[in-house]
């Protein structure tokens, strides 16, 4: 049975993705779908891109990953479908499969022409759902797409480090659900710089010089429960993504507040790492 996931900025209240579920289950019935996000930050293509690359690794291999982010056709907007990790992806090339890509080489990328065939003003239910649905029946990208070489990147993505090899410059790239704060900082890229050196974390006038593997490695536990007052602590972890990110232990905007409201970091803000 074929799994195609939905990645979208579309929300709840509206049809849309209501409709695209529609339409799959049309043509195939007996099809998966399962719902990865509808509530990207409209038109937010960092936030998609490290939504999926997050995300499709835990689904098995031949899935089928629909990401409708600015998907409107254009000339400087075409849309595109790749083999990557043996999985499939159907969005427009914006840049969003960059920072897969990244890491991956694409098996394979193809320019999708099937447009004069098709008339739409919602690509995502008109276009990517039939290329979705060829894919699912075990049909190949040449048949609707021309093969090309490269994709779109998305600018300002990747950190900046000085020709000293003494300071990565990040960026915040997402904000999650808790307002945890992630930046475009992987494990693996700070940690070849850093060589096992001291370090100090700058995140406006947030310094952090410790980056812990878990929220709760932050709380010393042999401190008795009625004095801790670990609610709302700062700290810094590698996700489960192995981003770096900037969160408060337990935090909820109601009440303890989190890292996005506490320390006022929004999307693209500066995060400065400093070796000593």
């Amino acid at each position: 049975m074929a799994i195609i996931t939905l990645t979208t900025d579309f929300g709840e209240k509206d049809h849309f993705s209501g409709a695209v579920k529609g339409a799959i289950y049309s043509q195939l019935p007996d099809v998966r779908i399962v719902d990865i996000s509808h509530s990207v930050s409209p038109f937010n293509v960092p936030e998609a891109a490290y939504i999926i690359q997050s995300a499709y690794s835990s689904f098995p291999k031949g899935t089928i990953h629909v990401i409708g982010i600015d998907s409107e056709l254009n000339p400087e907007n075409k849309h595109i479908a790749i083999k990557l990790d043996g999985h499939y992806f159907i969005c427009a090339n914006n840049g969003i499969m960059s920072m897969i890509c990244s890491e991956i080489a694409p098996e394979k990328i193809v320019e999708i022409n099937i447009h004069d065939k098709i008339e739409t003003n919602f690509p995502v239910l008109d276009v990517f759902v039939k290329v979705a649905c060829h894919i699912a029946r075990g049909g190949t990208l040449e048949v609707i797409g021309k093969v090309i070489d490269h994709i779109k990147p998305i600018k300002n993505l990747t950190p900046f480090v000085n020709d000293e090899k003494n300071q990565i410059i990040g960026s915040v790239i997402y904000i999650d659900n808790y307002g945890n704060v992630v930046t475009n900082i992987k494990r693996k890229f700070f940690e070849s710089i850093q060589k096992t050196r001291p370090f100090e974390i700058s995140a406006r006038s947030h310094k952090f010089k410790e980056i812990y593997n878990k929220y709760s490695d932050v709380i010393n536990f042999d401190t008795p429960k009625e004095k801790r007052y670990d609610q709302g602590k700062g700290l810094v972890v590698f996700n489960s993504s192995n981003y770096i990110e900037i969160a408060i232990y337990k935090s909820n905007s109601s009440t303890v507040g989190s890292a996005s409201t506490l320390m006022g970091l929004q999307m693209r803000d500066t995060v400065t790492i400093n070796f000593f």
